[in-house]
């Protein structure tokens, strides 16, 4: 049986992984919240910059007094020429390195403070975050700053969960690879690499309507998604 939620936040749903999850479950969700700085195609947008203190307090007042059945952090950035031939650690500017950070890692930190009131009130309450491989150990990524992020994220994660152990909020990783968007296909064709270095976006979405299916009792903790013919496999 597909579950019908109440409330639904996805960060970063104006494009992407983010947009692929918000139209996917804008159906199944009697209010969906979308997060993004640019507008969103579906559901509630709500025009917020999550590396900001002002844009999770944006965030937090659009959910008010509301519960929250699901938390879903989609959003993400990485440097300039990540995941190129070009990328230089060394010509990355400060700027660009505390942004990846603030967006990566210390704002699902603060999102998920601010929102927490909202997330006890729900019956069967999930928060899931969007990692990736190249936070795993001994991935080959040489983006420091994002590679950095996702190391973080994964301890923060872990740190989340036995602290909101008692109030049985489920809260998962997912570690993917590649994800065929649009965006990421064009960037496999421009570097004449296959499409099936990338996991089919349905594949991803299954997943999250997996994770967001289970009761209370039982909670995912990390899930590490390479494509079969991608690197990590």
């Amino acid at each position: 049986m597909t579950s019908v939620f109440n409330n639904l936040i996805v960060v970063g749903a104006s494009r992407g992984v983010g947009a692929a999850v918000s139209e996917h479950l804008i159906s199944r969700s009697n209010r969906l919240i979308t997060v993004s700085r640019s507008a969103s195609a579906v559901g509630e947008w709500v025009k917020a910059d999550i590396s900001t203190k002002q844009g999770i307090e944006i965030v937090s007042d659009a959910v008010g007094d509301r519960l929250l059945d699901g938390l879903l952090f989609m959003g993400g950035t990485w440097e300039n020429q990540a995941f190129t031939k070009n990328y230089s650690f060394e010509k990355c500017s400060d700027e660009e390195i505390e942004n990846v950070l603030l967006v990566n890692l210390l704002a699902p930190i603060r999102l998920t403070k601010s929102l927490l009131p909202a997330l006890r009130k729900s019956s069967n309450p999930k928060i899931i975050f969007m990692g990736a491989l190249s936070g795993l150990d001994n991935f080959p990524a040489r983006e420091v700053a994002n590679s950095a992020s996702k190391f973080g994220l994964r301890g923060a994660v872990h740190a989340l969960r036995e602290e909101l152990r008692e109030d049985r909020i489920a809260v998962t990783v997912i570690n993917p690879g590649n994800i065929a968007t649009s965006e990421v296909l064009s960037d496999l064709r421009e570097a004449g690499k296959s499409e099936e270095n990338a996991i089919p976006l349905q594949d991803l979405l299954q997943v999250i309507d997996c994770v967001l299916s289970l009761s209370r009792s039982t909670c995912i903790k990390e899930i590490q998604i390479p494509a079969m013919s991608g690197e990590g496999a």
